[in-house]
């Protein structure tokens, strides 16, 4: 059975301009363009998707679907998440077409969704660009080869942490 759906995760950077990244990768007929339609259809309040432009009137190939997981909290917030983030994520993308990462149909007939984390205290747009770059790259990678491994996620399991919790031992 051929795969249709590919999913990563990129996770780059400390503190409040980190980035955090989860990818929907596919076919426009297949799951991931459903998700990209759905999503784009149906904004909520303070999360309205966008397609990912490389410049006013450039959408980047593939097609890629900007959804923001925090609500905006300012211009500067906007500023980071529709211009730092969305611009990291139009260079990772066409990236990762130009490379290899992406099979040469991506191009017009495959979609990516990418929802994206922008702290709303962030303060650094070039590190936010940077990161939310690096983040949407390895997000791309990881989708494409099916990472991480069970075994990376069994040891990571042994010690589970985010920057946001880490248990008590």
């Amino acid at each position: 059975m051929e795969k249709n759906l590919f999913i990563g995760e990129g996770f780059e950077g400390p503190g409040v301009n980190l980035a955090h990244i989860n990818v929907l990768v596919g076919p426009r007929n297949g799951l991931a363009g459903q998700a990209f339609a759905t999503a784009l259809a149906t904004p909520s309040v303070g999360h309205a998707p966008f397609v990912v432009i490389a410049q006013p009137g450039v959408l980047t190939k593939p097609l890629t679907l900007y959804v923001n997981k925090a609500q905006i909290d300012g211009d500067f917030h906007g500023n980071a998440t529709w211009g730092a983030s969305q611009a990291g994520i139009a260079k990772a993308v066409a990236e990762s077409l130009k490379n290899g990462t992406l099979p040469p149909e991506a191009e017009n007939d495959w979609v990516i969704v990418s929802a994206n984390w922008v702290n709303p205290k962030t303060d650094d747009l070039d590190t936010v660009f940077e990161n939310n770059y690096r983040a949407c790259k390895n997000a791309i990678i990881a989708a494409m080869e099916g990472l991480p491994c069970k075994e990376a996620v069994f040891k990571a399991a042994r010690d589970v942490s985010n920057p946001f919790y880490t248990p008590k031992k």
